[in-house]
C-alpha cells in the first residue's frame, strides 16, 4: 500500500473513530436492561476481544447465540457503535450475542479480518457448553464492512464444513470490491458514501488489487453460492452500495439459498445508526424478529 494511502486510512480512523458511535439518541435502547462480559478469543490472526451480551430473560436452558460484526470500511474499530443493535437483539430474540472487535486496516489488512472473524465463530460454535450459550443454535451479522465479513465467515463454514449457521444477516454490504465505486450510484445527490472514501476503505483493507476479486473478498461475484445459510439481506434505498446487495439477494436465492430481502425506502447507508429513526427501527426488529425464529428450537 503507498505511504499516502496509509495516510488517508489513518485519518479516516480518527476523523471517523468518535463520530461512528454517536447513534441516534432516539435508538439507543437505554431502557433494554443488560449484562455483558468480556471474552478472549484466540484466532490464526492474533487474540480478538469480544464483548458478550446476555438476554435479559432465562429459560434455564442454553441460549441460542447470534456472533456480530460492526462496520467501520474495515478500517475504523469501534464495536461499541453497535452497542444498541446487540442490547435490542440480546433482549428482543433471547439470544447471547457476541460483538466482535476484530483488526482492522491499514494496520492489519485483509486475510487479516477475515481469518479473526471466522475463527472466533467456529470458537463460539465449538464451546458453547463452557460459554454458556448453545453453540449449534448459530447466526452471524453484521452492518457494511461486517456484512462483507459474514459473508465470508458463511462460505468458509460452507467450504470447510466446520460449522452450521442458521441465518447469515446481510446489511448494507459492499460485495463487490474490484468495481469503480464512481460506478456505483445512489438517487440522492449527497449519499453517505462518496467514492472518494471508498476507494480509501478499499485501498486500505485490500492493498494488492489482485486480491479484490477474490471471494471473501468480492462475495457479489462469487458464481457458487448454493448451500450457503439462510439470509436476511437488508439494503437501503439511497445507499451506494444498495445495487450489488439486491444482486446478491437475488442470486442467493437462484442459487436455493432461503432469502428474506428488504429495501428501506428513504433511508441511506448507515441508517440502522443515525436514522430515520422509524426505518432503523423498523429494520432492527426485522433483525431481532428473523434470528428468534431461525435460532428457535
Amino acid at each position: 500500500m503507498a505511504f499516502s494511502s496509509r495516510v488517508q486510512a489513518r485519518g479516516i480512523q480518527l476523523l471517523l473513530g468518535r463520530m461512528m458511535t454517536r447513534v441516534h439518541q432516539d435508538l439507543r435502547f437505554t431502557d433494554v436492561p443488560k449484562r455483558t462480559d468480556i471474552l478472549r478469543v484466540e484466532t490464526g490472526a492474533g487474540p480478538v476481544t469480544c464483548t458478550v451480551y446476555h438476554p435479559t430473560a432465562t429459560t434455564g436452558s442454553l441460549a441460542p447465540v447470534y456472533v456480530n460484526f460492526h462496520g467501520g470500511g474495515f478500517v475504523v474499530a469501534r464495536p461499541e457503535q453497535d452497542d444498541h443493535l446487540c442490547r435490542s437483539i440480546a433482549a428482543t430474540a433471547g439470544c447471547i450475542v457476541i460483538n466482535v472487535d476484530y483488526a482492522v486496516a491499514p494496520q492489519r489488512t485483509f486475510p487479516v479480518p477475515v481469518t479473526q472473524a471466522y475463527d472466533v465463530t467456529a470458537w463460539v460454535a465449538g464451546n458453547g457448553s463452557a460459554g454458556g450459550w448453545d453453540g449449534s443454535r448459530l447466526a452471524v451479522g453484521g452492518h457494511s464492512a461486517g456484512a462483507n465479513l459474514t459473508a465470508a465467515v458463511c462460505r468458509l463454514a460452507r467450504d470447510r464444513g466446520t460449522f452450521s449457521p442458521r441465518l447469515q444477516i446481510i446489511d448494507s454490504a459492499p460485495l463487490d470490491q474490484l468495481a469503480d465505486p464512481a460506478t456505483k450510484q445512489s438517487l440522492i445527490a449527497k449519499p453517505l458514501l462518496s467514492p472518494q472514501l471508498m476507494r480509501i476503505f478499499t485501498d486500505a483493507y485490500v492493498p494488492d488489487p489482485a486480491d479484490r476479486a477474490n471471494p471473501l473478498v468480492s462475495p457479489g461475484l462469487a458464481d457458487d453460492l448454493a448451500g450457503l445459510p439462510p439470509a436476511l439481506v437488508i439494503t437501503a434505498e439511497n445507499d451506494r452500495l444498495r445495487e450489488e446487495g439486491d444482486a446478491y439477494a437475488k442470486a442467493l436465492e437462484a442459487a436455493g439459498v432461503p432469502v428474506t430481502h428488504r429495501v428501506f425506502e428513504g433511508a441511506d447507508h448507515y441508517f440502522t445508526h443515525t436514522g430515520p429513526v422509524p426505518a432503523a427501527k423498523q429494520a432492527i426488529d426485522l433483525m431481532a424478529t428473523t434470528l428468534r425464529t431461525a435460532l428457535g428450537d
